[in-house]
């Protein structure tokens, strides 16, 4: 009688999992995609970096800050990138090294998703 029961919690269970609506199951903003996969950014040159998300983004309650040797911090002006889900993020000029946009970023819907993006500044050629 135990196993019946479990059994068909877990097919209930599963059947739900399956007839939720799609934004229901991505209710956090992930990064999906960066400019920093194909672009990379310069020496000593101020750019912009375009991060999207699976999901539109509250930029208001939002905040990104670059992480730099010593694990020092400082928040960046980001906007809108003109579609759903995009984030332009304005990055001053970086001596060649190690570093990271943390993310604290509200969905839409609400949710608080942090994540770590790493990346590198070379000497040009």
């Amino acid at each position: 009688m135990l196993n019946q029961l479990s059994r068909h919690f877990k097919l209930t269970a599963l059947l739900a999992l399956i007839l939720l609506p799609y934004s229901q199951l991505h209710a956090h903003a992930v990064v999906t995609d960066t400019s920093l996969n194909v672009e990379k950014i310069a020496p000593n040159k101020a750019t912009k970096v375009r991060l999207t998300f699976n999901s539109q983004v509250e930029l208001g309650l939002s905040q990104i800050f670059l992480v730099s040797a010593g694990d020092k911090m400082q928040l960046l002006n980001a906007e809108p990138g003109g579609h759903q889900g995009n984030v332009i993020i304005d990055i001053p000029p970086l001596t060649p090294g190690e570093y990271a946009l943390k993310l604290s970023i509200f969905a839409a819907d609400g949710h608080l998703s942090e994540d770590i993006v790493r990346f590198f500044v070379a000497e040009g050629k």
